[in-house]
């Protein structure tokens, strides 16, 4: 997938004046973000931290021996039949996978959800080399024939609605145009059916890899990851080389808090574990399997001071419960992973310089770090990636003036008082009889869609002095 990380201005932009976007955004809004509040509170509020702060342990155990874990997996799946194949960046993910076509002469590819595969533009390269890749997750398959990529890793079609999913299932199924939520599902799994019955090739990604089984754990809630999974005669799964875990008991804990950070569900509805092909006696399974590890990127992150982010259980709702992310929606980040993780991920996969609005592209209010099932502290990671800019020249010019002003005032705390007194006064003046700002110099950005409202001419420091003077 092409990274367009760096027009996020353009794109945010774009996606504010679309009206059809803006309505779909809008009764998304806070669903997930409110299911997943009543997830939590019948869990149990201190019994649903604790659950985050052990969850946030094993993935903490599991990065601080990551090569030891890692090698007890492949140790463990080849045992079983497996083959583990390893991944430095993007080109070997496609390298390995067409090389495995070539080796078995596979023709159709039948994919549950994988964001590494979406990294690593697997559907392009598996098309040029003259194998067809069918997405079967429903999401997945609506932006496929509309060839988009995700705005959500859960919900990857959520830009979408009804009409033009009908639109879409028209043009490609050349079957009647259905308005009918039910009967455009019921038309979605009939067309997929046959996919599943011809494809010699399944691809997964994998949300967890678990070191003492060498089993790979999938977590879907449509029964397509099931038979990507089993009826094709190879299996291929890919996925990054953070995702493995100690044991089937840690693997229980994250299941627990996966589901309910994610979309509110107690449970999803299909958790699969496989561990190696099909063995004698088994009545499904693919005759070969593969498991595909993924670096890209990944191990610059283990040790450094942006190792938590390798704690993400790629559940979404961080971006669910931005405020920003419900604004613009997914595209506007301009590649695989939006939301704020995007906006950590995405410059350090791709290049801090390829992706300078992207640190930018957050209020800090810390409603992703209150969510994150794993308690990853995003707010943090974005400012040290501003740091980071600012330090290596990359933000603009009149930016990086204005701070080193501040900082000159603000190390000066008299210049400091007397410029927030002028400040606050010539507010107060601009804003008028009716109180409030509607153009604000060097923040035009801040009151493009609002009114800012003016302060009433007075410091913090003299008002707060006139409150202890009217006490005594």
């Amino acid at each position: 997938m092409r990274a367009q990380s760096m027009q996020f201005k353009a794109r945010a932009h774009g996606a504010l004046a679309d009206a059809r976007l803006q309505s779909v955004l809008k009764r998304f809004g806070s669903g997930f973000a409110d299911k997943r509040d009543a997830a939590r509170e019948a869990y149990g509020v201190e019994a649903f931290e604790a659950l985050r702060g052990a969850s946030a342990a094993i993935r903490d155990r599991g990065l601080a021996n990551l090569d030891a874990w890692l090698l007890r997996f492949e140790q463990e799946a080849t045992r079983r039949g497996a083959t583990v194949l390893w991944a430095k960046d993007t080109a070997e993910i496609r390298r390995h996978v067409l090389e495995i076509c070539a080796r078995h002469g596979l023709k159709k590819a039948i994919k549950s959800k994988s964001m590494v595969s979406e990294e690593a533009g697997l559907n392009e390269a598996l098309e040029a080399a003259g194998v067809t890749p069918v997405e079967t997750d429903l999401g997945e398959y609506i932006i496929q024939l509309a060839k988009e990529a995700p705005s959500h890793i859960i919900a990857p079609a959520i830009h979408k609605d009804k009409e033009q999913v009908s639109d879409l299932f028209a043009e490609h199924h050349h079957r009647p145009r259905l308005t009918d939520t039910e009967a455009l599902t019921r038309e979605a799994r009939e067309m997929l059916r046959g996919h599943f019955l011809s494809a010699d090739l399944g691809i997964s990604g994998g949300n967890f890899l678990v070191a003492e089984t060498g089993s790979v754990a999938i977590v879907t809630n449509e029964g397509n990851g099931r038979m990507v999974t089993t009826l094709p005669k190879v299996h291929v799964a890919i996925t990054g080389i953070e995702k493995v875990i100690p044991t089937l008991e840690d693997l229980s804990t994250l299941n627990r808090v996966l589901p309910r950070s994610a979309t509110g569900q107690e449970i999803e509805n299909y958790f699969t574990i496989v561990t190696g092909p099909r063995r004698e006696g088994d009545l499904d399974g693919p005759e070969h399997m593969y498991v595909i590890l993924v670096d890209a990127g990944r191990t610059r992150l283990v040790g450094s001071d942006m190792q938590e982010m390798l704690r993400c259980i790629r559940c979404g709702a961080c971006m669910n419960h931005c405020p920003v992310f419900q604004t613009v929606g997914g595209h506007a980040y301009g590649w695989v992973y939006p939301g704020p993780m995007g906006s950590v991920l995405t410059p350090i996969y791709q290049g801090i310089e390829n992706a300078l609005d992207l640190p930018q592209a957050a209020t800090l209010c810390g409603a992703c770090e209150v969510a994150c099932p794993v308690k990853i502290p995003l707010p943090e990671l974005l400012r040290k990636l501003r740091e980071r800019q600012m330090q290596a020249g990359l933000r603009p010019w009149r930016e990086r003036a204005g701070f080193r002003i501040w900082a000159f005032a603000a190390k000066r705390p008299r210049l400091y008082a007397l410029a927030t007194r002028i400040g606050v006064r010539a507010l107060r003046l601009m804003g008028g009889a009716k109180g409030r700002i509607s153009r604000l110099p060097l923040g035009s950005g801040w009151t493009l869609g609002r009114d800012m409202p003016a302060p009433e001419g007075r410091t913090f420091r003299e008002l707060y002095a006139a409150r202890r003077r009217n006490k005594s």
